[in-house]
């Protein structure tokens, strides 16, 4: 048998790509992936063994390309990790996208999925309203692909203007005596009016005079919570708390979510600083929004305040909220994170048995495995998959579910 670390140097067809942005090819019976290729590709590639039945390969060469396949715009792509299909053209990024999601109800839900995918999509470029920077050795950038190590940056395709303004003047700070060499990472959020900083990682407590500091270069750096525009009203969103991404699509995911949906009673779970409680309450008379963060909680509040909807808002987790629930009502909405509903959740949902529910999902493992159990007492009404991540391997669904 091969050595567990033995490497060679192979030609290989690339047969489609998968979830994590890499493609696969077979050697031997083996799966092999490799990133930066595309579908129909011939390419030379090093492997290296990572388990049984399974390689990791990098790209030497391609041998025999696709029409598809195009030239990055991003001067960093394939060193910086945030990329992975600067190579394709757009459409087929979308093409990808959908058979990949397919391919994963189907092998992980064991949903074979027959209908039509709503394919909802915008700008592909500067599409980015929030960022993570890292730094070492008084450099700014992100991380390189599949390593901590820093890939240093001076600009980012996919992010907005207003953060690459950022970029820029954070790279030159990281320089200057003042800045603290313990900060390692820094989260940056703008809705293209103000700036807010967030820090993520640091070997020591960053004193408020940084943010002072930052300040002197950055004049329009928020010192609290900012508002942001999206379906016709204005979110305060403060340090900590969860928004998309997309300045592009917030609209149209929240139409999606909301969309044919009214009655009397909706739940909102996970329902981080409203953005779907507040349209939901335009068409239900009642609306029970549930966020356990505590951050996002009170921006919550706010903006329930402030729109004068019939929301009662309730700081708990999905799973503690449901327990105590006893009727059903007419729509339940649910955006968790990445690591899905749960066991928990899933199995409160088919107790509790409301007429719909509408899932939201980032990641397409945890989504086909909520779905595979939930299948047991309902089905599949309607499928959208929301680009709310050109470029990269990651995509937003959205999936509306009847009782059977």
């Amino acid at each position: 048998m091969a050595a567990e670390n033995e490497t060679a140097s192979l030609p290989l067809n690339i047969e489609k790509l998968v979830y994590g942005g890499e493609g696969l090819a077979r050697l031997d019976g083996q799966v092999v992936l490799i990133p930066y290729v595309l579908p129909g590709e011939r390419v030379e590639a090093v492997t290296e063994r990572v388990k049984t039945g399974l390689l990791r390969g990098s790209l030497l060469s391609i041998l025999e390309s696709v029409p598809q396949r195009i030239a990055p715009r991003c001067e960093y792509f394939g060193k910086c990790g945030g990329c992975h299909y600067q190579h394709a053209e757009y459409t087929f990024q979308l093409e990808q996208k959908r058979a990949i999601l397919l391919e994963t109800l189907q092998r992980l839900g064991g949903i074979a999925y027959q209908g039509e995918i709503h394919i909802l999509s915008g700008e592909p470029w500067c599409y980015r309203n929030r960022i993570q920077l890292h730094f070492s050795n008084r450099q700014a950038g992100f991380h390189k692909a599949g390593s901590r190590d820093l890939c240093t940056i001076d600009h980012c395709e996919i992010s907005s203007p207003m953060l690459n303004e950022v970029i820029l003047k954070l790279q030159s700070a990281a320089k200057q005596p003042e800045w603290p060499e313990f900060l390692r990472s820094l989260e940056v959020f703008t809705n293209e009016e103000q700036v807010q900083l967030n820090i993520v990682d640091t070997m020591r407590p960053v004193a408020a005079r940084f943010f002072e500091w930052c300040g002197t270069f950055l004049p329009f750096l928020a010192r609290g919570p900012i508002e942001y525009p999206a379906s016709g009203r204005r979110f305060r969103i403060s340090r900590g708390s969860f928004f998309q991404v997309n300045r592009f699509l917030i609209d149209s995911l929240v139409t999606e979510v909301s969309r044919e949906a009214e009655g009397r009673h909706a739940i909102d779970l996970y329902a981080g600083v409203g953005l779907f409680s507040l349209a939901l309450a335009n068409r239900f008379q009642r609306v029970d929004a549930v966020e356990r963060s505590t951050p996002a909680f009170r921006d919550l509040e706010w903006n329930i305040d402030r729109s004068e909807a019939d929301i009662r808002s309730t700081k708990a987790s999905a799973e503690d909220f449901l327990r105590e629930l006893t009727g059903a009502p007419d729509l339940i909405v649910a955006d968790p994170p990445r690591a899905g509903l749960g066991r928990d959740a899933t199995s409160e949902l088919l107790r509790i048995k409301p007429p719909r529910l509408r899932l939201v999902s980032c990641d397409t493992a945890t989504l086909a495995r909520d779905i595979g159990r939930l299948i047991a007492g309902y089905r599949i009404e309607r499928l959208a998959l929301i680009d709310l991540f050109p470029q990269t391997y990651h995509f937003e669904t959205v999936v509306h579910l009847v009782r059977n």
